[in-house]
């Protein structure tokens, strides 16, 4: 099992684990070995937490680990995430200075609960104000399937860690769609559940009412897994959901029938590159998913989120704005100047634009479980790339790598963005389901993965 650990899922090495077979050192011994030969390529990880998951597989290994959900399984989390000894630097340099977080992130401390080993913090653009995985501080983290390539953003770091087969599971942020572009671009399975559903306590923030958190995985059943260990309500995060724990794996082979799956027209076709076209026929054909609806004002939507973005993450920042401008990256700090900047009356626009936004998507759900619709415009583009081509027109990569995401974020929708294995490069699609129905949006996450259209591809690295 340590020989062959590049190939493991969650699922299989904490069978293995729980039932004897390996242990839990061998298997981080083996994740730790890999991620010292890769990590020099694919610049996914910061810190590398060795000690830590070596004490921590030795208790595994001392214990009953026949009820462990995640026993021995390596996992890292986007950098953003307190570690605790650890210095959270959340992208930036400013950071830095920072002293080292006293106490571990909940959702850490549910995983290692449930068996996992954390191995480390991951790489990020910087504040989390970012679509393409490159950060000034600590270079851009790499695609595992072609190195010159982008990650996407932000949480870049976790996405080549699990694609690169570093480790199996990773947790990263998603305030405008900083899981669902990484897993589109880096061709893995991506969860961005509801807000409020995870804890975000002991995370740097972005943008507190936009802000999400969740796990990346190349099989649906270890998304499923992580996210189940996760769950439960946390009164250190302010909007976390005080709502029971609502296991998904159990039932993620139910099937789906019953479902009443749509695709997203209109706004969600305008812009997209053939293989995101292509990457949804084929999703959609494998669900037999032949209604069309449109999601109203979508591109309002996107507009209205830019607004909240900068207006929060500039009043977030000024402090450090004010002082240390010179600090950042200058495309982040650029784009926070503009933020503290927009009218009041505004950003009250925005918010009302929101609330109606949201009421509108509800009644959608009242006729449909599920619309399926693109992650990203194309597929990852080259590091470095600062435009490209969508519909005719040029425009910046780092501001329209989300033009599909965003307008679900902005209201909170669970989503799980799946890979569509197209040659040369993989492109993901999403499957966005009403509040609180994840386990919707992962039973046909699932059933698209048995029918062979959603695969995390293996990379050549």
């Amino acid at each position: 099992m340590a020989d062959d650990f590049d190939w493991a899922n969650s699922a299989d090495i904490a069978k293995a684990v729980g039932s004897g077979k390996v242990s839990a050192s061998s298997v981080t011994e083996a994740a730790l070995s890999r991620i010292a030969k890769l990590n020099p390529t694919l610049n996914a990880f910061t810190t590398v937490t060795a000690e830590r998951a070596r004490a921590q597989a030795k208790k595994i290994d001392a214990a009953d680990t026949s009820k462990l959900t995640l026993a021995g399984v390596p996992f890292a989390v986007k950098n953003l995430f307190d570690i605790a000894g650890v210095t959270t630097v959340a992208g930036s340099k400013i950071n830095r200075a920072r002293p080292p977080a006293k106490k571990d992130s909940p959702l850490i401390a549910r995983l290692e609960a449930a068996g996992a080993v954390l191995v480390g913090a991951l790489n990020m653009g910087e504040y989390a104000y970012d679509f393409t995985g490159e950060n000034v501080h600590d270079g851009p983290s790499r695609n595992p399937h072609d190195t010159l390539r982008m990650t996407g953003g932000s949480s870049g770091g976790s996405g080549s860690a699990v694609a690169g087969r570093l480790v199996p599971l990773a947790l990263g942020s998603d305030t405008n769609g900083s899981i669902r572009v990484p897993a589109s671009l880096c061709g893995i399975f991506g969860l961005k559940p509801t807000y409020g559903r995870l804890s975000r306590a002991r995370t740097f923030p972005f943008v507190t009412s936009l802000d999400h958190v969740g796990p990346f995985a190349r099989t649906v059943a270890d998304l499923a897994l992580a996210y189940d260990a996760m769950q439960g309500h946390d009164p250190d995060d302010p909007v976390c959901a005080q709502r029971p724990a609502a296991p998904t794996l159990p039932r993620i082979d139910d099937g789906i029938d019953g479902l009443k799956i749509a695709v997203a027209g209109g706004y969600f076709r305008k812009g997209a590159a053939p293989e995101a076209l292509t990457a949804l026929e084929r999703v959609a054909a494998a669900l037999a998913a032949t209604r069309e609806i449109e999601i109203p004002e979508a591109a309002r939507a996107r507009a209205a989120a830019y607004v909240i973005t900068a207006t929060e993450g500039a009043a977030l920042h000024l402090d450090r704005l004010r002082t240390r401008a010179h600090d950042f990256d200058p495309a982040v700090r650029d784009r926070l100047i503009a933020g503290a900047m927009v009218p009041a009356t505004l950003v009250n626009k925005a918010q009302k634009f929101r609330r109606w936004y949201r009421a509108r998507m509800l009644e959608l759900f009242t006729d449909v479980d599920v619309i399926l619709a693109p992650a990203t415009p194309c597929t990852a583009p080259l590091i470095g790339q600062q435009t490209f081509v969508l519909d005719g027109v040029e425009l910046p990569v780092r501001a329209n790598l989300g033009i599909y995401t965003q307008p679900i974020s902005f209201i909170g929708l669970p989503v799980v963005a799946v890979p569509v294995p197209l040659k040369p490069l993989p492109i993901g699609v999403q499957i966005i389901a009403a509040p609180w129905r994840e386990d919707a949006a992962l039973k046909v996450a699932r059933a698209l993965e048995r029918a062979g259209v959603a695969i995390a591809p293996t990379p050549e690295i």
